[in-house]
């Protein structure tokens, strides 16, 4: 399936059907360059599926199968097609109950979930507190981006074109105000030795919510949770938390 992104071009999203009985429905955004079929993201999606919750993953912009410029993303552009696939999710008549994000992907939906009315809970795997953590994945082209207005980018052998505006976003993307005014149940998790975002990132995150919050270690886990298991313990995790926010929880 696919919707319109907030930048126009089409992103590209698999829901991961609810096995009865059916407890919710969700939304989860992936890492910074990943996409909707990473490990995180798809093994997490299919053992809540599993568990009764309906998951919508996508690709984000210019990425996986998604069309459009990766360069032309951003922080908010990123939020803004979170909000936009929790109401494509609506619009089908399965309005989501939870947000889940990995990576970055976990600092977007903790500022979209404001703006999606159904959500109820929200919970993050290895989120950065600063989005401009990202920038130490390209700090060797930095200077370059900002003097020649663009480079490309090598990811995973794919190149990508990292442009001044999204270094700039990100630079000046501040999360804190939102998990501080969040107002929903949040569960945060990080594992103690991720080496690529430092599991202070959770600490901080945790410290700066409000309560109902949560935060549960994931031992042994790696940041991209690509060891067998790691992800469908983070998503049992999650479902387990989850009880008293679903609708088909009783």
């Amino acid at each position: 399936m696919r919707f319109a992104s907030s930048r126009g071009p089409e992103l590209a999203g698999l829901i991961d059907p609810p096995a009865e009985p059916v407890r919710g429905w969700g939304v989860f955004a992936h890492g910074f360059a990943l996409s909707k079929d990473s490990p995180g993201a798809s093994r997490t999606c299919k053992q809540l599926a599993s568990e009764g919750i309906g998951m919508l993953r996508f690709d984000a912009l210019g990425l996986g199968d998604s069309d459009g410029d990766w360069g032309d993303g951003s922080f908010d552009v990123k939020v803004d097609d979170v909000v936009l696939a929790a109401e494509f999710l609506t619009g089908r008549g399965t309005p989501p109950d939870i947000l889940v994000g990995h990576s970055l992907g976990g600092a977007s939906v903790i500022a979209a979930a404001g703006r999606a009315p159904s959500v109820r809970a929200v919970a993050t795997i290895g989120a950065p507190f600063e989005p401009k953590n990202v920038e130490r994945h390209y700090e060797a082209l930095v200077d370059r981006v900002l003097e020649d207005g663009h480079a490309e980018w090598l990811v995973g052998g794919k190149a990508l074109i990292l442009k001044r505006s999204l270094v700039e976003d990100f630079r000046r993307a501040e999360l804190r105000h939102h998990v501080v005014e969040l107002g929903l149940p949040l569960l945060v998790m990080h594992s103690p030795t991720d080496s690529t975002v430092d599991v202070a990132n959770a600490s901080r995150i945790f410290q700066a919510a409000q309560h109902p919050r949560s935060f549960v270690s994931l031992e042994g886990s790696d940041h991209l949770l690509t060891a067998p298991g790691q992800a469908q313990r983070a998503a049992r995790v999650i479902s387990a938390w989850a009880d008293p926010y679903l609708p088909g929880q009783k």
